[in-house]
């Protein structure tokens, strides 16, 4: 099973038995809700992306694409074509190892430093090749058209549709009962994507066996 847009909405409405005007005004963001839900509570290694650009000599910053999350590995190629992989830090472990960003060399070192960019340490002494691996932001299900599916719902279906569940009762003020039953069903959900995420898509059971869930 999966869902379109039109049948995640159509979906919605049905559970919950509204078709109030301003409950399906808004659906969309009870489905982003859910989408963000999801995003932060469960590590899909689908969702990484690499892009490549360029440092630039004397410039500590390093611009992070819209669509950054979180990162996974940034590298730079310097004169020699080798790979130099930089150590994630924080941006005041970074400032406080190169204090004075006058003061270039190889990068070593970055940290997220603001929601646009990332500082680099130390400052870069020449212009690089650079290549970040990063988990990302997928577009959502609502910018796309009615007959439009995105990887979560068409193999996160119960997941979305449940978390929608969960944002349209809050929205509704609705059954303390019916919303615990919607959060419980989400969780179970959940649970089945980190299983996926975290262990099946990673590791395979001619090298690490069968993957054995601990006994109730």
């Amino acid at each position: 099973m999966s869902f379109t847009y039109t049948e995640l909405q159509q979906a919605i409405q049905d559970y919950t038995e509204n078709d109030e005007t301003t409950f399906v005004n808004n659906i969309p963001i009870f489905i982003r809700n859910s989408e963000e839900r999801i995003l932060k509570n469960v590590q899909l290694s689908l969702f990484r992306k690499n892009v490549s650009g360029s440092v630039t000599a004397s410039n500590k910053y390093l611009a992070c694409p819209t669509d950054f999350l979180a990162p996974y590995s940034l590298s730079y190629t310097d004169a020699n074509n080798d790979a130099n992989f930089l150590d994630f830090k924080d941006a005041d472990y970074v400032q406080q190892f190169n204090p004075d960003p006058t003061t270039v060399g190889g990068p070593r070192y970055y940290a997220v430093f603001d929601l646009n960019n990332f500082i680099l340490g130390p400052t870069p002494d020449a212009n690089y090749a650079a290549e970040l691996h990063y988990f990302y932001r997928p577009a959502s299900l609502t910018a796309g058209a009615g007959t439009g599916t995105t990887w979560l719902s068409e193999n996160a279906e119960l997941a979305m549709l449940y978390g929608s569940l969960m944002e349209a009762y809050i929205f509704m003020k609705g059954e303390p009962d019916m919303q615990a039953l919607y959060e419980k069903r989400f969780g179970e959900s959940i649970m089945g994507l980190k299983m996926f995420g975290e262990t099946k898509e990673v590791t395979d059971e001619y090298r690490t066996g069968k993957v054995i869930r601990p006994k109730q």
